[in-house]
């Protein structure tokens, strides 16, 4: 293909350097680009190359600035410029989010006792980020008595937070100082006390509680407790009853919660003793804890356990059984009934389970979509909040009245321009090489034929059990309003399917998520939803290890493929206890000490596994202060390609130099992005 994008600018070429990786067995690899990383982010050399990757990615996208102006405007006009939340009712107040007429940042208010009364501005996040060129709010708590606001603020992208307190009477912000947290603060049982999670210097990771006292020095903050084991996550939660604080441990195959009156933090007792191969959380209300557990239920089941008896797992007494064919996600307690997330057929649904009468689920009008439990404050209504999208259908608010059934719209999302009756989304199923049926989830604009000639961008993620659903994408209907298919490949490593589906993509069977994907591609251009030349892929982080994997495995079934923070030096990463989440993700990925996993990653690892061979068009994006994804990964594996790959596919490396693993967080600007990469997808695949 004849494309602009393809002409005249020469690409930087990283010099390369011996350097050995080797492993605790004594298995060792060359690494010759792993002089790009720099902990400091400070080394002239590195980000001079950098820069010139930056420099390289904007040459090659000055012919197509116009189109990827017009994609920017376009998607952006679809924003409602002063839009609002649903406002939620709390101990009197009622709270939302709004944006202002050219803000990028939200705006956090409230008003006392409905909303015809004055408004109150909690937090100005314009204000606030005014100056910075990254800006975040990672977490937000009113206190008990509704005097104050506490919350977790980021200006680096390094996703390090610092705490403030604001006293809203005065507007004054105490200062205490407080820095290197997580977004993660609960309200102790007065105005004066803040739990908070420190963050490790080195790993980044959440490893300490610690009371603080506004208005006190961090040096006089109490440790509450401090998890020695790096494997775990840690966070801090208020149960329902507001009576406990709850400290969760967790990692890829064990929890365990510590909990204590909030009014006494020091008497912590672990609720159940982790163990490997146990995974459970619980709430606490109406005198009796509620547990979500995969204890002999892989799938989930609910449980529950007096006050007196917490500590004695024998004493669990079944509530909601264990199903073969759905799997349990969140609950939320309320005084007269239960609701949940359940996870079947492919789909995110919301049951609910009254104190009297027979379960039921919410009800849709749609093949495809995502229910998930909204914002529910308050446990004595006989309302349930809930979100609802799908690949058509903009996130909208309903609630149902859990005794007669009623159901009510709250609001969908305004999407300017945008008419949902001139799109249509379909459920397929696609075999995969192994006979397993993967779900695929499809939109287009009517009128769309499938004669095999039309181009796809085609989108997973598939790790983590997380779960890509089928939800609206503000930047889609730009595509589809050009004559494209968007689909979601629901690939093993994900949880659609249920617990099963997520074993099936992790550790020794990791490539499952890659050839499921592949087959995906397969059955749709097989089907006519595409031409064969004419499919893009996308994914991000984890979902960027996919992306490089199946490029590596399957080049020649993609023209362009979008790799956003990607997760592709596998082993190398692995083998670093010193890197954030490494040790985490051991039961994720495996750990390379080990030979067996070793040999398995190495195999699929998308920087180890490139090689002399043409591969697609390729846009790969990262950040200078990601801490979830290291910015070398990216760099190092755009750097080999360049000396191995084939052909003359342009490759850019896109480093925002100023924001970390999500990029640039306004509302506005974070299109800029999705603007370039379009518009470079768009012209490799002949789109106009």
């Amino acid at each position: 293909m004849d494309s602009a994008a393809a002409r005249d600018p020469v690409p930087p070429v990283a010099a390369t350097r011996p350097h050995q990786i080797t492993t605790p067995f004594g298995a060792s690899r060359e690494d010759p680009w792993y002089w790009l990383r720099d902990d400091t982010r400070e080394n002239p050399e590195v980000i001079g190359y950098l820069n010139a990757e930056n420099a390289y990615t904007d040459a090659v996208m000055t012919p197509l600035a116009a189109t990827r102006d017009a994609l920017f405007d376009e998607i952006t006009g679809r924003i409602k410029a002063d839009d609002a939340s649903v406002p939620y009712r709390e101990k009197g107040w009622w709270y939302y989010v709004r944006f202002e007429e050219g803000g990028e940042y939200p705006v956090y208010a409230r008003r006392r006792g409905s909303m015809e009364a004055p408004e109150e501005i909690l937090l100005d996040g314009n204000a606030l980020a005014e100056g910075k060129s990254y800006y975040q709010i990672g977490d937000w708590a009113i206190s008990p008595s509704g005097a104050r606001i506490a919350w977790a603020e980021d200006d680096v992208g390094r996703r390090q937070y610092v705490l403030k307190v604001k006293d809203l009477a005065t507007g004054a912000v105490h200062e205490d100082g407080v820095a290197g947290i997580a977004p993660n603060l609960v309200w102790g049982a007065d105005d004066e006390t803040l739990y908070y999670v420190e963050n490790h210097p080195e790993t980044l990771l959440g490893y300490r509680v610690k009371q603080h006292r506004v208005g006190a020095a961090p040096a006089a903050d109490r440790l509450v407790y401090e998890e020695g084991d790096e494997t775990f996550y840690l966070s801090i939660t208020r149960t329902r009853s507001e009576r406990y604080l709850c400290i969760d441990l967790r990692a890829t195959v064990s929890t365990e919660m510590r909990c204590a009156e909030l009014a006494d933090p020091s008497r912590l007792f672990v609720f159940a003793p982790r163990q490997r191969d146990f995974l459970y959380d619980a709430d606490h209300l109406g005198g009796r804890w509620v547990i979500r557990t995969d204890w002999r239920a892989p799938n989930y089941r609910l449980m529950t356990v007096a006050d007196a008896d917490v500590g004695d797992r024998a004493r669990w007494q079944e509530w909601i059984a264990h199903r073969e064919d759905a799997f349990i996600g969140g609950f939320e307690l309320f005084d007269d009934f239960i609701a949940f997330e359940e996870r079947s057929e492919g789909l995110r649904r919301v049951r609910v389970i009254p104190k009297a009468g027979d379960s039921f689920l919410v009800a849709s009008d749609e093949p495809a979509y995502v229910m998930g439990l909204s914002t529910n404050a308050e446990p004595g209504t006989h309302w349930l909040r809930y979100g609802y999208s799908s690949l058509t259908t903009p996130q909208s608010t309903w609630e149902v009245d859990v005794a007669s059934g009623e159901r009510r719209l709250l609001k969908t999302d305004p999407v300017l321009g945008y008419d949902a009756s001139l799109y249509a989304t379909e459920r397929l199923w696609a075999p995969a090489r192994d006979g397993t049926k993967i779900p695929v989830s499809l939109v287009y604009r009517k009128g769309f034929e499938r004669n095999g000639r039309a181009a796809l961008l085609q989108y997973a993620y598939g790790s983590y059990g997380a779960s890509s659903d089928p939800r609206f994408n503000l930047a889609v209907p730009s595509l589809l309003d050009r004559g494209m298919a968007y689909a979601i490949a629901h690939i093993r490593g994900g949880q659609e399917m249920g617990r099963h589906w997520y074993e099936d993509g992790k550790l020794l069977h990791k490539k499952n998520s890659f050839t499921d994907f592949i087959d995906v591609t397969d059955f749709l251009v097989r089907e006519g939803y595409a031409a064969k030349d004419r499919v893009a892929a996308a994914g991000g982080s984890a979902g960027g290890l996919l992306m490089g994997a199946v490029a590596n495995m399957a080049p020649d079934r993609y023209a362009v493929m979008y790799a956003g923070v990607p997760f592709v030096d596998v082993v190398t990463t692995m083998l670093d206890t010193s890197i954030p989440l490494t040790t985490n993700e051991f039961d994720e990925w495996g750990n390379p000490a080990e030979p067996v996993y070793y040999e398995y990653m190495l195999s699929y690892s998308p920087y180890d596994q490139v090689k002399a061979q043409d591969y697609p068009a390729l846009y790969v994006d990262t950040g200078l202060w990601d801490s979830q994804v290291q910015y070398w990964e990216p760099a190092k594996w755009v750097a080999r390609l360049r000396a191995v790959k084939t052909d003359d596919n342009p490759l850019l490396l896109r480093t925002d130099m100023e924001a970390g693993h999500g990029g640039k967080t306004g509302r506005y600007v974070r299109f800029r992005r999705t603007s370039e990469w379009y518009a470079f997808m768009l012209d490799r695949l002949g789109v106009r």
